[in-house]
């Protein structure tokens, strides 16, 4: 797997002070998409040992909230293999740190429907997120005022409740 851009303190993507990590590679090509070198998996660097060492120094002081996971396309099945080790590494070290991970795929529809059944990897990996940013981004529903989504049809759901209703549910505070 390789990344585009690590950003070690964020305040766009998600709610406090984030580490931010945008993987390579995304098929969904989105028009208008504000990241679109990030849609070639070779693009940027590999995700080596010594990159996940770095990010776990970054999540480490208390002012960080959070790590957020975008792209290119995080839940790219070449990308889900990459992150998995990584996630729970993350989680066994900082369970108080909240991880938001942004897909262009819908949840129900992809997530549930497809994946799910498919992969022991979407499996194991999703439920480790706190948060999912689902959805493609539509530019003819683009929203500027939008907190951490970049068009109407985007949904911030919150990923533990969502997996026990098998169904689409709204973090609070963000619909």
């Amino acid at each position: 797997m390789n990344y585009a851009v690590i950003k070690p303190t964020d305040v766009a993507n998600g709610p406090g002070v984030r580490v931010s990590l945008f993987v390579s590679g995304c098929t969904h090509h989105c028009r208008d998409c504000f990241n679109f070198e990030a849609w070639d998996f070779e693009y940027g660097q590999r995700f080596t040992e010594q990159t996940q060492e770095e990010l776990l120094q970054m999540l480490s002081p208390e002012y960080i909230v959070g790590l957020t996971l975008l792209g290119g396309e995080p839940l790219e099945p070449e990308n889900q293999e990459g992150l998995l080790p990584f996630i729970r590494r993350v989680k066994e070290r900082f369970p108080q740190k909240s991880i938001w991970c942004f897909t262009g795929y819908d949840f129900e529809k992809d997530v549930l429907g497809k994946m799910f059944p498919a992969s022991e990897v979407t499996r194991e990996l999703v439920p480790l997120f706190d948060v999912m940013v689902d959805g493609k981004f539509v530019a003819e529903k683009k929203n500027l005022r939008l907190k951490f989504r970049g068009s109407e049809n985007q949904r911030i759901l919150d990923v533990k409740e969502s997996l026990k209703a098998k169904a689409a549910v709204w973090c609070e505070g963000f619909r």
